[in-house]
């Protein structure tokens, strides 16, 4: 027992700035290649479609990667794991300014997109290891949302605006210094962080214990029914009503739509500004980061949203539906009201488009929160389901959106992302999260989120 005079060390902390400053990385480096699209068409003379290929490369990469980089981070520890791939994904990223022909690039891109593949499945662990149930959420939304949204705006602002736009380096310089900047973070997550509280050696029993805090009579069921032995996919398949069918498959429709929408903003929009409105490489980090402002802000007030209308109503259906449609579907209507009003000015155009993003990442933890209702002791199960079926938007996207510019114009691109914005709204609708994915064995479980 730990002496009551005893107070918690506050090594948690430690790790939630290593989980956040991961996450950060993560999306710094990710949103780089963006940055580096008007340069590599000046010098390799690259059409939008072949750019769009190279970012398939990575979406590919990334989304058949996803579980099993998942399985390798509980057989081999985060701390192993997560460690060597941010050191993987660095190098990677270094790789970017060392390949002589866009072939090579394809395989570095693939490379990047392996690498990175496993990056949340280990944060989520993470999570789950270092903060008691209590909390636990609230530090999720901060490290997986909040973190990386900012640092796909850190990587507009840092790369393009003061490091080419102001300090004067060549593009290349700019991706060895952000490599470097990986390395060091990996290497920092190697020497600070351990898989566990109790093998921290900074760690004291108050602390240890804290974060195994008594979990509530709620958090007590969910923590029997992740305990409980596993769903084999014939018996989840036997178990499932066509309603809950449909449930799945209307998520799963609504993270592939918004992935399709969303790829605007992690990959078009800075060559956009360049390209179309002539702006410096100054101009263009600043404002293209503003979107992704909006995104990190309204993630993290979705998640805020979500937990109070479910609190005030009791309703769990509407409340996830709702909140999914209005999010979606207000970001779809403000992108048509941008585009009849304010195309022609980037400036306008983008502060537009800092809202628009706000208002579609509200619903990213509603479709969490949504994932997890239905889907009771199969969650890691329905969790990878999703996010690889989901993966196939990541795809298509970019390469569909590299021949729409070939073929048609900048405007045909903002319409498709509005049309994908408004049909991932219809789809919340059919989403009815209070019916489980599988049916319980006792009457008891029949009920429940």
């Amino acid at each position: 027992m730990t002496d009551p005079q005893e107070r918690p060390t506050n090594v948690r902390w430690m790790v939630f700035a290593l989980g956040c400053g991961t996450s950060w990385i993560l999306y710094l480096h990710r949103y780089t290649f963006a940055l580096i699209k008007p340069k590599l068409q000046e010098e390799w003379e690259l059409s939008n479609t072949e750019l769009g290929v190279l970012d398939g490369a990575f979406s590919i990469c990334y989304s058949l990667f996803q579980f099993p980089a998942g399985v390798a981070a509980d057989v081999f520890g985060v701390h192993l794991f997560l460690g060597i791939i941010i050191l993987l994904w660095s190098l990677a990223l270094g790789l970017h300014a060392w390949a002589p022909t866009s072939g090579a690039l394809w395989y570095v891109r693939a490379l990047f997109g392996t690498s990175q593949a496993g990056a949340y499945a280990s944060v989520s662990r993470l999570s789950r290891t270092w903060f008691p149930a209590s909390t636990r959420t609230t530090a999720q939304g901060w490290m997986g949302v909040f973190s990386g949204r900012i640092g796909g705006a850190s990587a507009n602002i840092l790369f393009a605006a003061v490091i080419v736009g102001v300090m004067g380096f060549d593009w290349r310089t700019a991706i060895w210094i952000f490599a470097g900047l990986g390395i060091a973070h990996a290497s920092a997550f190697l020497i600070l962080f351990r898989s566990s509280p109790s093998r921290h050696p900074w760690t004291n029993r108050a602390e240890v214990e804290l974060i195994e805090e008594k979990p509530s009579k709620v958090m007590s069921e969910s923590m029997t029914e992740e305990t409980a032995e596993k769903t084999t996919m014939r018996q989840m398949l036997g178990r499932m009503s066509p309603r809950s069918i449909v449930n799945l498959f209307s998520i799963v429709l609504t993270s592939t739509l918004s992935t399709i929408a969303d790829n605007i903003f992690l990959a078009w929009i800075p060559l956009f500004l360049f390209k179309i409105h002539g702006l410096t490489f100054k101009e263009m980090g600043f404002y293209s980061a503003l979107p992704l402002f909006g995104g990190a802000f309204g993630g993290a007030f979705g998640g805020f949203l979500n937990d109070r209308v479910i609190l005030r109503t009791g309703n769990l259906r509407w409340a996830r539906s709702l909140i999914g449609f209005g999010g979606k579907g207000t970001a779809g209507v403000l992108l048509v009201i941008a585009l009849l009003t304010s195309y022609e000015n980037p400036y306008r155009f983008c502060t537009f488009l800092l809202f628009i993003k706000f208002f579609a990442d509200i619903s990213l933890a509603t479709r969490w929160g949504a994932v997890t209702d239905i889907s009771g002791n199969a969650s890691a199960s329905v969790f990878a389901f999703n996010n690889s079926l989901a993966g196939l938007g990541g795809i298509l996207a970019p390469i569909m959106y590299g021949i729409v510019l070939d073929e048609f114009n900048w405007k045909t691109v903002f319409v498709i992302g509005g049309v994908m914005y408004g049909l991932c709204a219809a789809s919340w609708l059919l989403i009815d999260c209070s019916i489980p994915l599988v049916r319980e064995e006792s009457a008891e479980g029949t009920t429940g989120d």
